[in-house]
């Protein structure tokens, strides 16, 4: 292996887990630990911010410097990188968001804080949401990717969470998965104080702060983060339920809302349908999205954005033109009368 290689396959090792002793990357890249010490310099000089502790638990550790090292990217360039990253990371792309959040994490780990701050500063601009689906708000990359570093290096975390009840309060959690969820960010944790699982809204989340204390992964429940989310997210208290009578099978409906509502049988052709939501604007998108008739029934204020939606939709249509008034012909002159001849 040359020489470029190595340091390049060292790079790579340190920003894969916190923390590494001299003993295990001299094995990982078959050398000796005096020259995992002379490409450590190397990198150093050249700008990596490659902290070296000696002793007992020594060893080596990428953190974040004070000038951004050689990624081959400008100042401007990581930012709009980072940026881009976290559009897929809380984007309706699940196949990528992993990729997306590992990378972000590498990047931002070895950013000066600068970069950080002018990265938070855009986060009041607005992006599209793709596939018609919103993507997750999440305002504060720096919280994102502590929280992705975190799961990564299993690494004992504390935060404030602000519930759906606006109250706060003060958790430290062991986090195991970040996931992606209905447009939603959501982490997978077990809470210290409560003694059992959690799901937080990373959204809700404030400070994330690293303790140190590392913990051994436990097993996530069912094994899927992705439907253990949604089995919480079903079980949550909701500020709406909304009730309709849907025109299509009970199955057909039942694929559409998932976990967000329980849908009973009427007959072969249509099905009651209770959605516990949020927000009543996603609850009538999910009515809407089934493709078939439907009528809401509660509660007052689903019927009334509802009707205020039909408004708005048919001031948004324009008439068929053989419903348009045609110009009507000019009337014929009156008559004149007849004058006889003078004599």
């Amino acid at each position: 292996m040359s020489t470029s290689t190595r340091t390049l396959a060292l790079l790579g090792l340190l920003q894969s887990r916190r923390h590494w002793s001299g003993a295990d990357l001299a094995r990982r890249l078959d050398v000796s630990e005096r020259t995992v010490r002379r490409d450590v310099l190397g990198l150093q000089e050249i700008g990596y911010p490659i902290v070296t502790t000696r002793g007992t638990g020594g060893g080596y550790q990428l953190s974040a410097g004070a000038c951004l090292p050689p990624l081959v990217l400008g100042e401007e360039e990581a930012a709009a990188t980072v940026l881009g990253l976290k559009e897929i990371a809380t984007g309706v792309h699940p196949a990528s968001a992993e990729a997306a959040m590992s990378a972000m994490a590498k990047i931002v780990q070895v950013l000066p804080t600068r970069i950080r701050r002018r990265i938070d500063s855009l986060r009041t601009v607005a992006t599209p949401a793709g596939d018609g689906y919103p993507r997750a708000r999440i305002d504060d990359v720096t919280a994102l990717t502590t929280l992705a570093l975190a799961c990564r290096d299993a690494d004992t975390v504390s935060f404030g969470y602000r519930g759906s009840d606006a109250a706060t309060s003060q958790r430290t959690t062991q986090p195991h998965q970040i996931v992606n969820v209905e447009s939603r960010l959501y982490l997978v944790a077990w809470d210290l104080d409560r003694t059992d699982w959690r799901t937080y809204r990373i959204d809700r989340i404030a400070r994330p702060r690293r303790t140190g204390a590392r913990f051994a992964p436990r097993g996530l429940p069912g094994g899927d983060p992705v439907e253990y989310v949604r089995d919480r997210i079903g079980s949550m208290p909701s500020r709406y339920r909304v009730h309709a009578t849907v025109q299509a099978s009970a199955e057909r409906v039942r694929a559409e809302v998932v976990h967000y509502g329980t849908v009973a049988v009427i007959d072969p052709g249509s099905c009651e349908v209770y959605i516990a939501a949020e927000s009543l604007d996603w609850a009538t998108f999910c009515l809407v999205s089934i493709g078939a008739p439907f009528i809401v029934h509660g509660p007052p204020e689903a019927i009334d954005l509802m009707k205020d939606w039909a408004s708005r939709l048919l001031t948004a249509t324009p008439a068929p033109t053989w419903l348009e008034p045609r110009p009507r012909a000019a009337p014929p002159p009156p008559p004149r009368s007849w004058i006889p001849p003078a004599s």
